[in-house]
């Protein structure tokens, strides 16, 4: 299944942890207007925050409702951006991203996932040098889509790489170019399943069935981890 995975199951999850991604998504746009404001036209965070919601398939009443929060909010809370890195089963190299108003409380959050599902948690910077960031595109095969032609507009609205995989299309870009690549590629008419910013591993592990259920495991507890934004990790994934 490569990176992405599969589509179905990664759609599926989702719409299982709506609630919960749309009060993440909506505590990661009110960070982003503390810090620059409440008009994403001179807020590139703010915007960027705003397209990952608007990809996650937030309304836009619940976006609206979290800038208008934040812009009138005075309720003392500071989250702070935290990165973790850490090892999952076997070794695999995991990261992830925190936004967090309790920097004791999450770590030690953190620390006790990894060590339930058979990893460990590491120091700043024991595994981000094997990835790179990237932005990441992903686009559904609805068997409407010529292959051919989405690698060629993909290129020349300024992608890096381009994958072909069993359910879907992985664009990859440079951060300061996700943002365009995006908006070119909408207005030929194609709908995102996903864009963001990623840690692109530069290799990938592979693992046996039962730290495959392992890693699974770790993936679902950080990830239902309220101050958890994004868990990357260079586990190839594979039926089990």
């Amino acid at each position: 299944m490569g990176r992405i995975g599969n589509i179905k199951e990664r759609k599926n999850k989702q719409d299982s942890k709506k609630a919960s991604i749309y009060t993440k998504l909506a505590r990661l746009i009110a960070v982003a207007v503390k810090e620059g404001g409440s008009d994403p036209e001179y807020n590139g965070v703010l915007k960027a925050a705003i397209d990952k919601a608007k990809s996650s398939n937030m309304p836009n009443d619940n976006i609206d409702r979290a800038i208008k929060k934040a812009s009138g909010s005075n309720d003392g809370q500071n989250f702070e951006s935290i990165i973790y890195e850490g090892y999952g089963p076997s070794g695999v190299a995991v990261i992830v991203e925190v936004l967090s108003d309790n920097r004791n409380r999450t770590a030690g959050e953190i620390r006790h996932a990894f060590d339930k599902h058979g990893g460990n948690l590491g120091t700043s910077g024991c595994v981000s040098y094997l990835f790179d960031r990237k932005g990441q595109i992903i686009i559904e095969q609805d068997g409407n889509i010529d292959e051919e032609t989405l690698m060629m507009e993909s290129i020349e609205s300024g992608a890096e790489d381009f994958q072909s995989e069993k359910d879907a299309f992985e664009i990859i870009t440079s951060p300061e170019d996700l943002l365009a690549v995006k908006e070119t590629l909408e207005t030929k008419g194609y709908t995102m399943l996903e864009a963001q910013l990623i840690y692109l591993p530069q290799t990938q592990a592979l693992l046996d069935e039962n730290d495959q259920i392992k890693m699974e495991k770790l993936i679902d507890m950080l990830e239902d981890n309220e101050d958890v934004q994004e868990v990357h990790h260079n586990w190839e994934q594979t039926e089990v």
